[in-house]
């Protein structure tokens, strides 16, 4: 039984060095917005990777879709000489 307990101490000891703690990175920030409005007053829904996923998205319920304003701009292009 103390065998038991002291390989389980043993064991646990040894694992929590291997359990490293990194920063969180859910965020993910999509190119389309749709924006809906509604009597009190409206919500808006950034997950849309094509502009033709949100269209899809807003028929027959109404809004309008846009650009995302959290949406990074791309990488200027480098000019060739």
């Amino acid at each position: 039984m103390r065998r038991m307990s002291l390989a389980a101490i043993i064991l646990a000891t040894l694992a929590v060095p291997t359990m490293t703690v990194s920063a969180a990175r859910a965020e993910i920030v999509y190119p389309w917005c749709a924006y809906y409005s509604g009597r009190a007053g409206g919500a808006t829904n950034c997950g849309f990777v094509t502009y033709e996923q949100c269209l899809a998205t807003i028929s027959g319920i109404g809004g309008w879709c846009g650009p995302n304003p959290r949406y990074p701009d791309p990488p200027p292009r480098r000019r060739r000489r």
